[in-house]
């Protein structure tokens, strides 16, 4: 895989203050994240302040990616969602039928983002494949209409995902080391990259971060408690109305 890069470390304080964070919310409120159903994993939360590594498919997996010309035009749009877009790129590969990034949308709506990204992807490889290729229905469609997004709350976490992207080539048996893929951030996260299309961020954070994401986390909170207390409410009303349709008739 090959050494992390000199300032890594110095990357992932910010991390740690997320964990920090998080973990102070869900010792708060600990019987809403617990028992309530709406605790479910944060997939797909639009949570500023913290990376999201995200995965997107192909629709019925075609390897369309297996063409150099379609991964240029990804990989365009990708580097345009950086730079117009507000959204720092940590990692990513780009596998023959879906992608892996690991991003950080100064916003935090990383739904939109995403949408951006294959909306925009979409139309340019539509344009590179033979007519009705990505015909579904009455309609071309590129990508899966879901995709998931997985927020990372320590440096162990950031570093198990980059890990992750990096090798996903060499797990699918494409290249026998990371070195010789060329459709990932390898080159430009341990190094320098010899294409722009290959380039992330070496800063992965904005600098309210931490105040962003302490606010969505109090906002989250609120959001969980409102709904665990209707919840509640809605379960009292019914006990009320069984008891009183058990009531005898005293007339």
């Amino acid at each position: 895989m090959g050494l992390p890069p000199p300032d890594f470390d110095t990357r992932i304080p910010q991390a740690n203050n997320s964990l920090s964070i998080f973990l102070q919310a869900r010792k708060r409120f600990s019987p809403l994240f617990g028992t309530h159903r709406m605790a479910r994993k944060w997939t797909n939360e639009n949570l500023p302040g913290t990376l999201h590594f995200v995965t997107g498919n192909v629709l019925d997996r075609k390897p369309i990616f297996k063409i150099d010309k379609n991964c240029v035009a990804f990989l365009e749009e990708l580097q345009n969602l950086r730079h117009d877009y507000e959204c720092k790129l940590i990692a990513f590969v780009l596998m023959p039928d879906h992608f892996h990034l690991t991003l950080n949308p100064c916003d935090g709506d990383i739904q939109k983002h995403i949408g951006i990204l294959k909306s925009l992807s979409a139309k340019r490889l539509i344009d590179l494949t033979p007519q009705n290729f990505f015909l579904n229905g009455e309609e071309n469609q590129v990508w899966q209409e879901s995709f998931k997004a997985l927020p990372l709350w320590s440096g162990w976490m950031i570093k198990q995902k980059i890990d992750y992207i990096h090798s996903n080539p060499i797990r699918a048996g494409l290249v026998k080391s990371t070195v010789e893929y060329r459709w990932s951030s390898f080159h430009s996260f341990y190094g320098e990259p010899d294409d722009d299309l290959l380039e992330t961020d070496k800063d992965w954070w904005w600098p309210d971060d931490v105040e962003k994401l302490n606010a969505a986390m109090m906002r989250k909170q609120e959001e969980l408690e409102r709904s665990f207390l209707n919840e509640r409410d809605k379960k009292i009303e019914k006990i009320k109305a069984r008891g009183q349709a058990r009531l005898p008739d005293c007339e």
